[in-house]
C-alpha cells in the first residue's frame, strides 16, 4: 500500500503526517519506508536527528525528489508492508508522479475559508490523475486545529459533501509535535497516552479503514 501526502501549500503538516502514519505502521510491526520527496528533505533531516539522538530505528526514509516516483515507488513497496510519501510543495511534475504512485492520497489542510484552498493546484492534478487512475482514493485532513473554533467546524462542514471528502479524525495545534521532532521521536513515544498521540492514533485507525 502506498500512501501519499500531498498538497500544494507547504506549512500544512504533510511531513508530520507521514512520519506518525509510518511510525504507527512499525509500532504495529508492519514493514514501512517513508519516501521524502520534498526537496526540502524535512522527513530525511528528522532521521538524521533520531539517528543522532540514538533512537531506535522505526522504518526506513530515503529521499527520492524527482518525477521518477511512479516508476521507483512501486518497486519499493514490493519489498514492504506500505510506503508512505511525504509529498513536495507547488512542483506539479513530483506531484503527478506521487498521484500515479499513490494508493490513497491524503491533502493536509489547515482550517481556513473553504475557497481559499479548495480549489487548488492539488485537486485540479487529483481529477487528472483519476483519468488514469480511476480507482485512486483521495481524502483531505484537518490538521493544526484549534480547539473548538468556528472555522475548524465550518470547514469541516463545507468538506462532508466534497470530492474528496475530508477525513473525521482531526489533529490538533499541539506544541508536542514541535517538541518531538526536535528530538527525532514521535508523539507516542513522548507521551502515549497525551492528546497528540490519541489524535494521531485516531487518524491512523481511519485511514486503515480506507486502505484494507
Amino acid at each position: 500500500m502506498i500512501v501519499a501526502f500531498l498538497n500544494q501549500k507547504g506549512g500544512v503538516g504533510k511531513t508530520t503526517l507521514a512520519l506518525h502514519l509510518a511510525g504507527a505502521w512499525a509500532r504495529q510491526r508492519k514493514r514501512v519506508t517513508v519516501i521524502d520527496a520534498d526537496p526540502q528533505g524535512s522527513a530525511l533531516d528528522w532521521s538524521e536527528q533520531r539517528a543522532r539522538e540514538k533512537g531506535p530505528r522505526l522504518f526506513g526514509v530515503i529521499g527520492l525528489a524527482r518525477d521518477t516516483l511512479h516508476r521507483e515507488a512501486p518497486e519499493i513497496a514490493r519489498n514492504v508492508d506500505h510506503v508512505v510519501i511525504d509529498g513536495p510543495p507547488r512542483i506539479a511534475g513530483l506531484m503527478r508522479s506521487a498521484l500515479l504512485a499513490a494508493d490513497l492520497v491524503l491533502v493536509p489542510a489547515q482550517p481556513s475559508p473553504f475557497d481559499g484552498w479548495a480549489s487548488g493546484e492539488v485537486l485540479h492534478l487529483i481529477r487528472e490523475a483519476r483519468i488514469f487512475r480511476p480507482e485512486l482514493r483521495a481524502r483531505f485532513v484537518l490538521n493544526r486545529c484549534a480547539a473548538r473554533t468556528i472555522i475548524a467546524r465550518e470547514t469541516a462542514e463545507a468538506l462532508a459533501e466534497h470530492d474528496p471528502p475530508v477525513l473525521g479524525a482531526r489533529i490538533g495545534q499541539r506544541v508536542a509535535f514541535a517538541d518531538a521532532a526536535r528530538t527525532g521521536q514521535l508523539v507516542f513515544e513522548v507521551d502515549s497516552g497525551g492528546a497528540a498521540a490519541c489524535e494521531i492514533m485516531a487518524l491512523v485507525a481511519e485511514i486503515e479503514s480506507l486502505v484494507r
